[in-house]
């Protein structure tokens, strides 16, 4: 397994993680399956948001004493008040059932209290004014959680909450046509009618949150991996073309800030099948193939796919521009990590020959050196 920092929290997750939603409705002996399978392939992180009593008592007694080897999101604000998955802003609900995921899981700690599905201005505001957010500040004070993250399938209200200082790590909605979506598309509602003019290049919106979640040093740990299925058929997928699991969990950590993908799974084999991808070839992982046709030829943005290697002097071109990328964000305070991560690379832009190889592969038409001679003038 290869493991990613999780920003500031000291804490680091398995590149690919653990998202239990299908273990929801499940006889026990399925969820100690799946969970025990992931914890012995070195999944160490899982989200859980259902609310339900029967499925949060099952998982917390199918990780037993080897709670401490799971990282846990777990949800403020996900309710069940109507026999159906829901969303609370009242605050003594909150921690109504807050307080039983606790108890369910029989734990006295989650690892990262996630603020609950923040799509809108008006989700926002409210848990602020309602009290919420400072139950999540009283609650990371009293070591009840150890990190505040939140959930969102929105770029530009994700990015306000981002902006507050409050979040640690967010679990957003990440995949090819998502990102190829503009960003004030309702993703969740209209995958299915979205036309294939739409389909351009990456949205700016959602490319710069990514960015800079990496220049705050806040985790990305990431939903929709697969599109909900959709991207795994021909028929479904808007690009008419099957991805592979491997190409779209490949795309989403290939993203600035992202440390893991919350792949569902159900059974032993599922789980196996999603920490295969570690085992996959480069080849294997390419996903442009699929996304070809609408793939914004021209438009100068790098996607970080690696089409314009080999290099011949052994620069990881893709790191180098997602880390010029990053700097440019703000290049009068450019994070010191950033710098130190450039630098730590066995090859930098110093050693670029200019000898355009990369250029003429890119199908993007990215000015790539000029890229590695800005890249080294900002970071070194």
């Amino acid at each position: 397994m290869e493991y990613r920092k999780i920003g500031k929290t000291g804490l680091s997750a398995s590149v690919i993680g653990l998202g239990s939603e299908h273990l929801d409705g499940k006889p026990y002996a399925v969820v100690e399956e799946t969970i025990h399978a992931a914890l012995d392939q070195g999944i160490n992180i899982m989200d859980l948001f259902m609310p339900g009593d029967e499925v949060r008592h099952n998982i917390g007694k199918a990780l037993g004493n080897r709670r401490k080897e799971m990282i846990i999101q777990g949800h403020i604000g996900s309710v069940d008040l109507s026999e159906q998955y829901d969303i609370s802003r009242d605050l003594p609900t909150c921690q109504r059932y807050f307080e039983q995921l606790l108890k369910h899981l029989g734990t006295d700690y989650i690892d990262v209290g996630m603020l609950f599905f923040i799509d809108s201005d008006e989700a926002l505001e409210q848990i602020f004014t309602n009290g919420i957010v400072d139950y999540a500040l009283e609650l990371k004070r009293q070591g009840v959680i150890r990190a505040i993250g939140t959930s969102s399938h929105n770029p530009v209200v994700a990015r306000k909450l981002l902006e507050t200082g409050v979040v640690d790590l967010m679990m957003f909605s990440i995949n090819p046509a998502f990102d190829m979506t503009p960003a004030g598309t309702d993703v969740l509602t209209t995958m299915e009618e979205l036309s294939e003019q739409q389909y351009v290049t990456i949205d700016p919106v959602r490319a710069d949150l990514y960015k800079y979640c990496e220049q705050q040093e806040i985790a990305i740990t990431v939903m929709k991996t697969l599109g909900g299925g959709r991207l795994l058929s021909a028929e479904h997928s808007p690009f008419k073309k099957a991805m592979s699991v491997t190409q779209c969990i490949h795309y989403a950590l290939t993203r600035p800030g992202v440390v893991s993908t919350m792949i569902g799974c159900q059974s032993a084999k599922q789980v196996e099948e999603a920490v295969a991808y570690l085992q996959t070839t480069e080849q294997e992982r390419d996903y442009m193939e699929i996304i070809s046709g609408y793939r914004g030829e021209g438009s100068g943005q790098c996607v970080y796919c690696n089409h314009c290697q080999p290099c011949p002097v052994n620069i990881d071109i893709a790191m180098v521009n997602k880390y010029l990328d990053i700097a440019r964000l703000d290049t009068a305070q450019i994070p010191p990590s950033i710098k130190q991560h450039y630098r730590s690379l066995s090859a930098s832009g110093a050693d670029c020959i200019a000898c355009g190889s990369c250029e003429d592969k890119c199908p993007f038409s990215v000015s790539i050196i000029r890229n590695m001679e800005q890249a080294e003038a900002l970071l070194r």
